[in-house]
């Protein structure tokens, strides 16, 4: 006589493990008035009255991780075709009041010039990165593990240009790295490592309408840096 296998015959849309969500949080980054920035929402839920969340949204039936981040990108700054990076899945127990809810968080970087904020019902606003202390769900741990891979990846790759104007000064550069990094960089040490990568085009031209000594205006050489990828870019270590 055959021995049946042990096989759970529930029905999937019934069994407890096909019971919770999926959501991606979107850490959008943007440098503006000498500091690093995360784009927050006030968050609508009872339990958070009055906290900031990050931008992210349930997934839909019929939508990857990806399609989902860009999404809730689209939405939220009308901006398309973005750097964004995935970093980490939270699904710690409880990290949301309405149920079992499992995020795959992404970071994104945007120059906060090239685009205008979707006015919605609650309120939407850039925060300074080192002034945010309190948050909604487990935001603030997001924030920090997203925070920490993108210090990682400005030293591997040069995705800093993604905050950037097309034309800018070494010095501007420096800022946005040193904000990043939370670290004071040397001015001649900078300059040189970032020279000897190739990926600076000198475009002939001087700053204008500022306060100190103009200095020379640069852009990224992406052409450079694709054919630097080839032979594998040995990263911007300071």
């Amino acid at each position: 006589m055959a021995i049946k296998p042990n096989i759970n015959t529930t029905p999937v849309e019934l069994r407890p493990e096909f019971q919770f969500a999926v959501s991606v949080d979107c850490v959008i980054f943007g440098y503006d008035e000498d500091a690093l920035k995360v784009l927050l929402i006030e968050c609508d839920l009872p339990a958070f009255r009055g906290q900031w969340s990050l931008l992210g949204d349930l997934l839909r039936p019929d939508e990857d991780l990806d399609a989902a981040s860009y999404r809730v990108l689209r939405e939220r700054t009308g901006l398309e075709n973005v750097f964004l990076e995935q970093v980490h899945t939270f699904g710690r127990v409880g990290r949301h009041p309405a149920g079992r809810v499992v995020t795959t968080a992404y970071y994104s970087l945007v120059n906060v010039r090239d685009h205008q904020l979707r006015q919605m019902d609650n309120e939407l606003h850039w925060h300074p990165v080192q002034e945010v202390s309190q948050m909604a769900f487990d935001h603030l741990e997001i924030l920090g593990t997203c925070h920490q891979s993108l210090r990682k990846k400005v030293q591997e790759e040069p995705v800093i240009f993604n905050l950037m104007e097309d034309k800018f000064s070494l010095r501007e550069l420096q800022a946005v790295y040193e904000a990043i990094l939370d670290v004071k960089l040397d001015r001649r040490n900078f300059r040189k490592k970032l020279f000897s990568t190739g990926l600076l085009t000198d475009l002939g031209e001087l700053e204008q309408n500022v306060p100190h000594r103009p200095g020379r205006l640069y852009s990224f050489h992406r052409e450079e840096y694709a054919r630097m990828r080839k032979k594998a870019f040995g990263g911007i270590d300071f």
